[in-house]
């Protein structure tokens, strides 16, 4: 199978395509590297340096034939979409468009769309099935769950099959701060320089952190079954922030220094996933405890900062 990964240079794009070529299939990366990096990619995957919205991506397309489209690149920063949300609606949605148009002119079967939380807003019950109702609070929520309608609509129109994930809070090896969860890379940032992390509010908001190998095993896991569907990915663990420096003190066997400060108006105080429905479609099932994946994390940023 060739698969033509978006955003593949990118934080989760670049494991997928990881895992991708582990199973001994084809790659093809398309990015334009604003937020991912030449480093992480690999010598045998195809690369096209590339903005989605770019008339050259048909060109991709149609040179490379993909069977199925992993879709991750896009926008992911919640106040740059209300800074700008023209250019938030271009990237996520004319963007994710030119990616549909390209795989119905070029025979792809499936596409796996990367979506997100931010599409629920504030929770009306924890935790947060896929039933819950969507009211997203910003331009970004809005511009990830408009292409969830399009992947219907070029399903039923032209039998692109599809499957849409709903992210958690994404964190490991990889990320860069100031995405749409970049609070335990700042974390960790903040650690090595040896500098307090400041924390906004009284630290008992709680999300749902989910390590990005696992979100790349249910990328995998979603091209040959799920299709249709549309699934939380997440631990189904609610975890607050005082918790989590609780944990990487553990890891780290030492005290994080912390300050606190009023707390941020606007955001979200509790959200964690239900996740029972993408265990039981994929029969895939997160391994990576909040634990470990701060221990990788950290000797990740540590060794980088060594260097």
């Amino acid at each position: 199978m060739k698969v033509l990964v978006t955003g593949g240079a990118g934080f989760i794009g670049s494991h997928i395509v990881d895992h991708l070529l582990e199973e001994g299939m084809e790659v093809v990366i398309v990015d334009n590297l604003t937020t991912g990096s030449e480093s992480y990619l690999r010598p045998e995957a195809s690369f096209y340096r590339l903005n989605i919205q770019d008339e050259g991506l048909m060109d991709v397309f149609r040179e490379e034939r993909p069977d199925a489209v992993i879709h991750q690149a896009g926008q992911s920063k919640v106040p740059a979409s209300i800074e700008d949300p023209i250019w938030d609606a271009q990237t996520n949605i004319l963007g994710t468009i030119r990616v549909l148009e390209g795989c119905r002119q070029y025979g792809v079967k499936k596409v796996v769309y990367a979506s997100s939380a931010a599409v629920y807003g504030n929770p009306q019950y924890l935790p947060i099935d896929e039933e819950h109702p969507v009211q997203p609070l910003s331009p970004y929520g809005v511009s990830k769950y408009t292409p969830e309608h399009y992947l219907k609509a070029y399903d039923e129109l032209y039998g692109i099959r599809y499957t849409v994930f709903r992210y958690a809070n994404v964190y490991g090896v990889r990320q860069l701060p100031g995405g749409e969860a970049g609070v335990i890379t700042i974390l960790m940032n903040k650690l090595i320089n040896g500098e307090t992390f400041r924390i906004e509010g009284d630290g008992e908001q709680s999300r749902d952190f989910i390590y990005v190998e696992d979100i790349a095993t249910a990328n995998l896991s979603a091209l040959k079954q799920g299709d249709g569907e549309i699934l939380n990915i997440g631990t189904g663990k609610r975890t607050t922030l005082n918790e989590l420096i609780g944990v990487l003190e553990e890891c780290l066997g030492r005290k994080v220094e912390t300050a606190y400060s009023p707390e941020r108006p606007g955001d979200i105080k509790d959200s964690y996933f239900h996740n029972e429905r993408v265990m039981r479609v994929l029969n895939w099932t997160p391994r990576i405890d909040l634990k470990t994946g701060l221990q990788r994390t950290y000797d990740y940023y540590r060794m980088k900062a060594e260097n």
